[in-house]
């Protein structure tokens, strides 16, 4: 092709690529803000299902212009009976969503073309599919119900591609999961609750994609509820609604991403009563708020640096605004390399020191007697007794992808500590902690851990030869 020819030919493809975009209508919603609009139901608010709390009926996605607050909003799910929980992609052209097409149906994940305003159903099961997120490589990650399988969770999270194949469950304890969302440098922070042997307060938890590392993030006391997502800004602050038990009332909240166990703070006043919030600009959020318990949750813009809200966007008499998206491109977050292998059976964890806890160190001297074994405790049955080291430490080698617990017992078997939290292990994860409900921003001790020195203790206790992936050597 000559020069001249090849330049009339870009003018020409661009030309066209032109007319295209403009009859597709481009990307006609970037700058709009995608919002669940949802008719007061009244149900009372179930943590454990969603019922009552995400999953709300004959609720609507809608399109808002922020420019012109007096036009009508646009809805985008005529054809739905429910559709809620809407979440961006990084190029702003689509959105995923959960949704029930028809009343009796199971909710779902669906994605939106928003170019075309075109749905296509991504998750096919019989089961209850919510809260789904983008992340990076086509894949997505999702809460979904599992009430009566053998782990005793609620709803936990599984990943899959974006259209709807490859599906894998990445949690593996009793506890229920929403609200899931990415953060910048790849993790998905998820609100979790424990539902057995009961029922405990939500707190934000953060694991990465394939399920492993998962821990604590941050969690808001007994004095507030969690019911909204998080959302992630660019000033280093994460901001998401807790409920206070005083008041009943939401409340702005945010942590600092750098040290969210010990930052969090209200940033809103107690004139209003908070929902959702979505994140516009550095200092800029757009939240869902109501004046007085007698009317509707309506949107607006809320300025973090004053904590002023701003000027109504847009409101109904008849819909409660629930969530909020703000349309436009963002960047990706990181994706993160995976080691999970499922060739093999079992994860290592590594104590350091089961007699470190919050209250206890070896620098500042124990104040509880000291423990000398450990109980690994599964879903309904004790899994194990394992001695520990003379310096406290403990290394276990455990079946991956079941739930468990750990109490400390002193020579005479009484208990010293525990059982805390549930844990799980993935295939070929490796874990690590100080020692048993330890401060989580202590710096371990810089120690050789004799545990180590010795293999791994084999979890449960009773498994016999363990098959594990063979590893050639070179």
């Amino acid at each position: 092709m000559s020069r001249f020819n090849k330049h009339y030919f870009n003018i020409l493809f661009f030309s066209v690529s032109v007319i295209l975009l403009t009859a597709c209508g481009g990307n006609s919603l970037e700058g709009k803000l995608i919002i669940s609009e949802a008719p007061p139901s009244g149900v009372q608010a179930d943590y454990i299902t969603g019922e009552g709390w995400r999953c709300l009926p004959e609720s609507r996605l809608a399109a808002i212009d922020p420019q012109n607050p007096s036009a009508a909003p646009e809805i985008l799910t005529k054809d739905f009976y429910s559709a809620a929980m809407p979440d961006l992609s990084y190029d702003g052209e689509r959105i995923l969503f959960a949704a029930r097409k028809e009343k009796d149906d199971p909710w779902q994940i669906w994605e939106m073309n928003l170019r075309n305003l075109k749905s296509r159903q991504v998750t096919k099961t019989n089961e209850n599919c919510i809260d789904p997120a983008y992340m990076p490589g086509d894949r997505l990650v999702f809460s979904r119900s599992v009430l009566n399988d053998s782990l005793k969770a609620g709803y936990s999270l599984f990943t899959s591609n974006i259209d709807g194949s490859d599906v894998k469950r990445i949690t593996f304890n009793p506890h229920t999961y929403f609200a899931s969302t990415l953060i910048k440098d790849g993790r998905v922070l998820t609100i979790s609750r424990q539902v057995y042997p009961s029922v405990t307060e939500a707190v934000v938890m953060v694991l990465r994609p394939d399920g492993t590392k998962a821990e604590l993030f941050f969690d808001t006391g007994n004095k507030n509820t969690l019911i909204s997502s998080c959302h992630e800004c660019d000033n280093g602050k994460i901001y998401f609604i807790g409920r206070q038990s005083d008041t009943g009332k939401g409340t702005i909240m945010s942590v600092d991403y750098n040290r969210p166990l010990n930052s969090m703070k209200s940033v809103s006043g107690t004139d209003k009563d908070f929902l959702s919030v979505a994140k516009l600009s550095d200092n800029s959020i757009a939240v869902s708020c109501r004046t007085d318990n007698g009317g509707r949750y309506e949107l607006f813009g809320f300025d973090t640096n004053t904590g002023v809200t701003g000027s109504k966007i847009y409101g109904s008499a008849d819909y409660d605004v629930t969530d909020i998206v703000y349309v436009a491109p963002y960047i990706r977050p990181r994706k993160l390399p995976s080691e999970v292998d499922m060739g093999v059976k079992t994860g290592l964890i590594l104590c350091q020191n089961i007699n470190v806890t919050g209250m206890t160190s070896p620098e500042a001297g124990f104040s509880l007697p000291l423990a000398d074994r450990i109980e690994i405790m599964g879903v309904d049955s004790s899994l194990g007794m394992v001695k520990v080291e003379n310096d406290g430490s403990v290394y276990l080698k455990v079946a991956a992808d079941i739930p468990f617990r750990i109490r400390t017992l002193d020579a005479k078997g009484s208990v010293v500590n525990g059982p805390g939290g549930w844990y799980y292990l993935r295939p070929n994860e490796r874990r690590g902690c100080i020692g048993c409900h330890e401060d989580r921003e202590m710096v371990p001790a810089n120690r050789y851990a004799v545990a180590v020195s010795k293999n791994p203790v084999a979890v449960p206790v009773h498994y016999e030869g363990i098959k594990e992936k063979e590893v050639e050597l070179e």
